[in-house]
């Protein structure tokens, strides 16, 4: 059984990595055999050298996305296979029992991974992003960034783990039920107190300031009955030069964000119509549908590694001829992204099925014409790409084609 449970890992990680590769490649040449025009309904909003340059950003990310991938492959090959895990277990055993043992494994891990991706976090950041223009970060705010991090995993994760931990080994064959009751009112809290006490240790939010993008967003939530804890305003230009908005917290407790450089683009009207698609988000019940589908999901594999905990031929199939709670659930958690890639483009549909019913909802209640001027200017700002090629897009992308979100929204406006 070890053996061809091996066997089966081995192949479906050969295949992914492949599919991955095979998939950022066809980015890649697409973008580049499309960089010498713009597409038509753009052509009169996006310069060629905006789209030129866009072009350049997704090949630069797609290369590094290349690397990104065989080193990710790697390195789960490393841990598992590779003895990795098996030697941190050894090292950690002799020194540790009981959930002490637990969390320095698994914090070795975390730990580890993370060195293995800050090269990657670095390049991006210091040469991709400003190469393109949009980093600006400095080195000691990235530092400091990494430091709040560090401390929060730790103050947050370590009393966190420790009662997973407890819970695997105290409440019987049923721990995973108890479990996934635990984690599913900390995901709650985390959504409620995020707002107020997480969010503002990394940026400043101060309120949306009086003027005419205020009176038309208070008017439109008013219109579409939708009740929030404030309108903020956050120093998102003190690490990039892209924009966004976004909801934050949970219950009476949702905040509405905007990027600072946002309300720099975009008109009073874009940023109201901007707006309206993200709580179309919430009055589809989009949000609420993701929620369920995390605890959903959750459950199913939390019962999952409740059969799997006890079974020998699962540890010693990845490479750990040993046994223990915190072995299985590093091991589970670092397999389940192998076999679970299948499903990417099953949940990159119902994203962009989102997308496509929070700009509808958009076009109901604001100008849809001034949510396509809006999607113009964040397409161009934010150097997105206009001709993604078509499987890497039907296969990863949350968001539709810019295209075809524009042509659907304009058909609306006719």
């Amino acid at each position: 059984m070890p053996d061809t449970f091996r066997l089966l890992f081995l192949c479906i990680l050969a295949l992914t990595c492949g599919i991955r590769l095979w998939l950022k490649l066809r980015q890649w040449r697409h973008i580049a055999a499309h960089r010498s025009t713009v597409p038509a309904q753009f052509s009169e909003h996006i310069s060629l050298a905006s789209h030129q340059k866009a072009a350049a950003y997704g090949i630069d990310r797609s290369k590094v996305a290349l690397v990104d991938i065989a080193v990710d492959t790697a390195w789960l090959l490393a841990l598992t296979l590779g003895g990795g895990l098996l030697a941190l277990h050894d090292f950690w055993a002799a020194r540790l029992d009981g959930i002490a043992y637990g969390l320095a494994l698994m914090f070795s891990v975390m730990l580890l991974s993370g060195l293995v991706d800050l090269p990657f976090s670095l390049y991006k950041q210091f040469v991709i992003e400003a190469r393109h223009g949009f980093n600006r970060m400095t080195v000691a705010l990235f530092a400091s960034d990494l430091l709040k991090q560090t401390l929060l995993g730790l103050v947050i994760g370590a009393p966190v783990l420790a009662t997973v931990l407890w819970l695997m080994e105290a409440m019987g064959s049923l721990w995973w039920l108890y479990v996934w009751l635990f984690w599913s009112v900390f995901n709650l809290l985390m959504l409620f107190i995020f707002p107020t006490w997480i969010a503002p240790l990394f940026n400043k939010f101060t309120p949306l300031p009086d003027g005419e993008a205020k009176q038309r967003i208070e008017a439109l939530l008013k219109r579409c009955g939708f009740r929030s804890n404030g309108l903020f305003v956050m120093d998102g230009s003190k690490r990039s030069a892209h924009g966004n908005a976004y909801f934050t917290g949970f219950g009476n407790n949702k905040r509405i964000v905007f990027f600072d450089t946002l309300l720099e683009r975009l008109s009073p009207s874009e940023t109201e119509a901007v707006l309206a698609h993200e709580l179309g988000h919430f009055r589809k019940r989009h949000v609420l549908q993701r929620m369920l589908l995390m605890f959903a999901s959750s459950l199913l594999f939390l019962a999952l590694l409740g059969q799997l905990i006890d079974a020998p031929w699962f540890y010693a199939g990845l490479g750990v001829p040993a046994q223990s709670t915190a072995l299985a659930l590093t091991l589970f958690f670092l397999v389940v992204p192998v076999f679970l890639f299948p499903l990417t483009p099953l949940t990159s549909y119902w994203s962009r099925r989102h997308e496509f019913e929070a700009d509808a909802y958009a076009a109901e209640h604001t100008a849809a014409g001034e949510l396509v001027h809006a999607l113009v200017k964040l397409y161009d700002d934010n150097a997105a790409t206009l001709t993604p090629d078509p499987l890497h897009s039907l296969f990863y992308d949350s968001h539709p084609p810019a295209a075809l979100r524009i042509l659907r929204l304009q058909g609306v406006q006719a």
